[in-house]
């Protein structure tokens, strides 16, 4: 395998990785909202708590090279796609009741 080519893939399944993370834990708490005692510290705390993993991921991967971020966000970017695609509206998990309108 190229050298080049190693050298970028390994930050872009980082980003998969990353993206899966980060929309993952953000459906779980979408989900979990109606449940919360106190929704707005829940959502504040996950999303710090989000962000904080997601920047930490993306600063370690970079390793001082702007192309392996770059190849870092490509993958988060990608997973995004996938899970927008896996669990948006047009699949039914999204929609809210008529009645609620």
């Amino acid at each position: 395998m190229n050298h080049a080519l190693f050298f970028l893939l390994l930050p872009l399944i980082a980003g998969l990785a990353l993206g899966f993370f980060f929309f993952g834990t953000l459906w779980m708490t979408v989900r979990r909202i109606p449940r919360a005692k106190r929704p707005q510290l829940f959502l504040l705390l996950s999303f710090w708590l989000r962000m904080g993993m997601v920047v930490l991921g993306f600063y370690l991967v970079m390793h001082g090279s702007w192309q392996r971020l770059l190849a870092c966000a490509a993958g988060f970017m990608i997973m995004r796609r996938i899970m927008v695609k896996r669990l948006g509206p047009e699949r039914g998990y999204l929609r809210m009741k008529s009645s609620t309108l």
